[in-house]
């Protein structure tokens, strides 16, 4: 008997923009439909993607943003092939912490780079789009007093000044104009439980039951 291909969903955002809290909220509901649900995250995912992270992240060493795009990638092909495909080829519901419109947003709204190479990349190397885009949009400066909010220590992309997030934001929402099918813009400027009002009522439409 085959089985029927399950579905892709990434959560984005900028920073303190919620994801977690949203990522919580929407594997609660898709397990109450009787999804079986694979969460996972970027960078990261697999052992070799975690690794990838630390290094990614660690605030003591200089990236460029060239080897920055290349290792993000690195960690998402292996996070495709070792996980994402087998999990949708069993008709499962991955859920992910951020996916590939993180690259467009930060290493090409934030470090500059043409969007071409980014997109040659995917077509490469990933071959796996979302079928659904939950992106959390708040204000850059709302958003980073809460990140310095939670008080634990800024990784190396956090540390990045507001001119890099203003970037950010502005790549996130030119994909989301442009692909509004996909993408579904989410006020995360709210309460968490607004936040989240918001998400559901969007995945009430868009998930089979």
């Amino acid at each position: 008997m085959d089985v029927k291909r399950g579905i892709l969903i990434s959560i984005e955002g900028g920073e303190g923009a919620g994801k977690s809290t949203v990522l919580g909220a929407v594997r609660d509901y898709l397990l109450g439909l009787g999804h079986a649900v694979t969460v996972t995250r970027e960078p990261g995912g697999t052992e070799v993607g975690e690794r990838i992270r630390a290094l990614l992240l660690a605030p003591d060493h200089a990236i460029v943003p060239e080897a920055e795009l290349l290792l993000m990638f690195a960690s998402r092909a292996q996070l495709v092939k070792e996980l994402v495909e087998l999990a949708l080829a069993r008709g499962e519901t991955v859920l992910a912490d951020r996916f590939t419109d993180a690259s467009y947003a930060y290493q090409g709204g934030g470090r500059g780079i043409a969007v071409e190479h980014i997109r040659e990349l995917e077509r490469r190397f990933v071959g796996v789009q979302p079928d659904l885009t939950l992106l959390l949009d708040v204000g850059v400066e709302q958003g980073m007093a809460r990140a310095h909010g939670r008080g634990q220590a800024l990784d190396r992309i956090e540390r990045e000044r507001g001119e890099f997030f203003h970037r950010v934001r502005d790549a996130y929402l030119a994909r989301a104009r442009a692909e509004p099918e996909r993408i579904a813009l989410i006020d995360a400027s709210q309460s968490a439980d607004d936040v989240v009002r918001q998400v559901l009522a969007v995945l009430a439409g868009r998930v089979p039951r």
